[in-house]
């Protein structure tokens, strides 16, 4: 394959309030839209989320929101054009051979030479996916499933009917929203912990955050896990920098009768904290601390139990790879969002299909926060190639899968036409 025109665009999609974690918080979601065209004058589009806050908090910090958002996408335009003449038999060779030097330039644009390399695949990910479709048309691929490279299918075998949805509560949700998500069925709730200020604030706050969501989460009771209750995923993003923080937050969860229902806390500390963890009383999970194979075997020897995996977040290409990583090592794998517009949920959600079971569950998971994120997700959904299939909206806490689903794809191989209207009236290439 063979790259020969580029075209790149952006749409901003605001928040319906401000999404706090890692103790801070942003307003609004730039999606990159990127159009490729190869020499036999195949087109395809991709779509990438940029989150600057989630893949590296200094970025974040050092710079306003728009600022960081743009460092991401001047990443993103120097990758477009060093892409372009490169002969490549798959996505994933395409983004082998050209990240070492993207991430360089990262590093200069942003002037950390500590950069995390989760930035450049945060950046990456709308020119992986337009690949990836680019690859499916020029090979009479029309399903996801023949897309998954033969060595990682192992990793990727199952058809679940049933992806659990795992919505966000954030710092700033309300109360009364998590009583409504809990109303509609939700049965795994993801928590973010690690609020603002000095480590004994943030397990302050934390511990009074744990207080309000149990004590409302506990008078649940759901047939959709073994325990019958409502289960928790709490994630730090990093924000602990010592072992004996979480441990005791975990004990104040075991004091209000929460421990039990804890299934996974991610990424608890930060990405150089490299002690031992195997100790600490709970399934703790890798999540932005991972960019290869080889963070997740490092992890794995650290005592982390589970992998988060990112296709929306760190490209499809390194997916495939991580998911193939924790399967070897028998880790349990789910897929989490990065308060994705529903054309690249659909894109998670391919993944997560095809994960195995969550422990405690009969289902995998998929974390997804867009209806409680975004004021504007009905007519996102609307604006969806298949707009009104049944697959887009969780019922009873769970996205319910069909034939219809897998034979489509869920539409994620059609140009996200809300998307492409954005290139109209600008001329030939």
């Amino acid at each position: 394959m063979h790259i020969e025109n580029v075209d790149l665009e952006i749409q901003r999609e605001p928040f319906a309030r401000p999404f706090g974690f890692k103790g801070s918080c942003f307003h609004e979601k730039w999606n990159a839209v990127v159009r490729l065209r190869d020499d036999g004058g195949t087109e395809a589009y991709g779509l990438g989320g940029l989150a600057v806050l989630w893949s590296d908090a200094a970025v974040f910090a050092a710079h306003t929101e728009t600022g960081g958002n743009l460092l991401m996408l001047s990443v993103l335009e120097r990758t477009l054009q060093e892409a372009k003449g490169i002969d490549f038999e798959a996505p994933p060779e395409l983004l082998k051979r050209i990240l070492p030097a993207v991430h360089d330039y990262a590093k200069t644009v942003t002037g950390r030479e500590d950069l995390r390399p989760t930035f450049t695949l945060n950046a990456l990910v709308g020119l992986d996916n337009a690949a990836w479709v680019l690859w499916a048309r020029r090979k009479g691929v029309s399903t996801f499933d023949e897309m998954i490279p033969q060595e990682h299918r192992q990793a990727l075998i199952h058809r679940q009917n049933r992806v659990a949805i795992v919505p966000l509560v954030s710092y700033t949700l309300p109360l009364d929203d998590v009583k409504k998500i809990l109303e509609e069925g939700a049965f795994f709730l993801k928590i973010k912990i690690g609020q603002p200020g000095t480590e004994e604030e943030m397990l302050r706050k934390d511990m009074a955050r744990l207080d309000e969501i149990h004590g409302l989460a506990r008078q649940y009771e759901t047939p959709a896990t073994e325990s019958g209750k409502i289960l928790y995923y709490l994630d730090a993003n990093g924000r602990y920098t010592r072992k004996e923080s979480l441990l005791r937050l975990l004990g104040h969860a075991e004091e209000i009768g929460m421990a039990r229902q804890i299934a996974i806390v991610e990424e608890p500390f930060a990405e150089e904290l490299t002690f031992d963890v195997s100790d600490i009383p709970a399934r703790l999970a890798a999540d932005e601390s991972l960019h290869s194979v080889e963070d997740v075997r490092n992890r794995a020897e650290q005592g982390y139990g589970a992998v988060a995996i990112k296709p929306a977040g760190k490209t499809l290409s390194v997916a495939f790879e991580m998911a193939s990583g924790a399967h070897a090592l028998e880790a349990p794998c789910y897929v989490a969002d990065n308060g994705c517009v529903p054309a690249l949920v659909d894109w998670n959600k391919n993944f997560a299909a095809r994960l195995p079971a969550f422990p405690g569950l009969s289902c995998s998971i998929l974390e997804s926060n867009g209806p409680t994120t975004y004021a504007t997700w009905d007519r996102m959904l609307s604006e969806l190639p298949y707009a009104g299939a049944p697959w887009l909206t969780p019922r009873r806490g769970a996205f319910e899968l069909d034939e219809t689903f897998y034979a489509r794809s869920g539409g994620i191989l059609l140009d996200p036409g809300a998307y492409v209207g954005l290139f109209r009236g600008r001329g030939s290439w």
